[in-house]
């Protein structure tokens, strides 16, 4: 057999996982009702938005006075925001990404790699630009971005754990960290630290399966990598559970603690709940809403 054989395989396998993911978060992407300006913003711009009542320091020349005719109150003519968003996306693609505990729930990678291209849709719909750190492929608008960010999604590291990329994300901009951060903590300092120094502000969202919560294991287990690298053994799994619990949760603060100390926020979405609610909190938390 020629050894290009194997790659070859490997490659089409990849190639046929690509209509579906891009199938399936583009109907995620429609669930999200939104509308065709989702991201709207009072601010500079041609497009109406909407009316509101004149608050102290507005200047007179920003009154709508036909508008404000038809009622005993004053009102201003917002426009929309207009300034393209630069928004770069990195998705953990190492091996911890690659575990689910139950077959009736998705693999975090999947899971990541879903949400963040139902998030390049979606921005991509609102007029910003897109891109995805780590695969060379700076913020741009357009269909064809999009479909270069899906295929970039299906590399696979071999690494046990990802560590955060800002290459190719942009001063002022905006970004996205989606991984399970269950790996060395310095390294997401330091993304994190270098996105702030540019000015970057987004979300880390941490995807974690619901077993790695709950820890629900019993008697004699095997505890092993999905890399297989590393790997233990114990007679009584139940008596290592309240450490476990406590380290994770101890992670959880760290990171929590990370965004707030760089402008950041931090999100956390178990596989086994709604996708749907995973990207209206990613979409928000971009713009500086903070929701939980």
């Amino acid at each position: 057999m020629s050894p290009i054989a194997p790659l070859r395989a490997q490659a089409e396998a990849e190639a046929a996982r690509f209509p579906a993911l891009l199938a399936r978060a583009e109907h995620l992407a429609g669930t999200v009702l939104l509308g065709e300006h989702g991201r709207r913003r009072s601010g500079m711009g041609d497009d109406f938005w909407q009316y509101r009542p004149v608050q102290a320091g507005d200047e007179l020349r920003h009154i709508d006075w036909r508008r404000s005719a038809k009622s005993d109150g004053q009102f201003l003519r917002q426009r929309e925001w207009q300034i393209a968003q630069s928004v770069t996306l990195w998705v953990d693609g190492a091996a911890s990404m690659r575990f689910s505990s139950d077959d009736a729930l998705p693999e975090k990678s999947d899971r990541a790699r879903l949400l963040a291209l139902a998030m390049a849709i979606l921005l991509n719909r609102g007029g910003e630009r897109v891109g995805l750190s780590g695969a060379n492929l700076p913020p741009r608008r357009g269909e064809a971005q999009v479909e270069r960010i899906s295929m970039a999604l299906m590399h696979e590291d071999s690494a046990d754990y990802g560590a955060p990329e800002t290459t190719g994300m942009l001063s002022h901009g905006r970004g996205v960290f989606l991984s399970d951060f269950l790996g060395e903590l310095d390294p997401v300092k330091e993304a994190l630290t270098s996105a702030a120094d540019r000015g970057v502000r987004g979300a880390l969202y941490q995807i974690l399966d619901p077993a790695e919560e709950s820890f629900p294991y019993r008697g004699r287990t095997i505890f092993e990598s999905v890399g297989g690298t590393l790997a233990h053994e114990t007679l009584k799994a139940s008596e290592l559970r309240d450490r476990y619990l406590a380290r994770l949760a101890t992670r959880k603060d760290e990171l929590q603690a990370l965004c707030t100390a760089t402008g950041w926020q931090y999100g956390l979405h178990h596989t086994s709940q709604s996708a749907q609610s995973a990207v209206l909190w990613l979409y928000n938390a971009i713009d500086g809403e903070h929701h939980r």
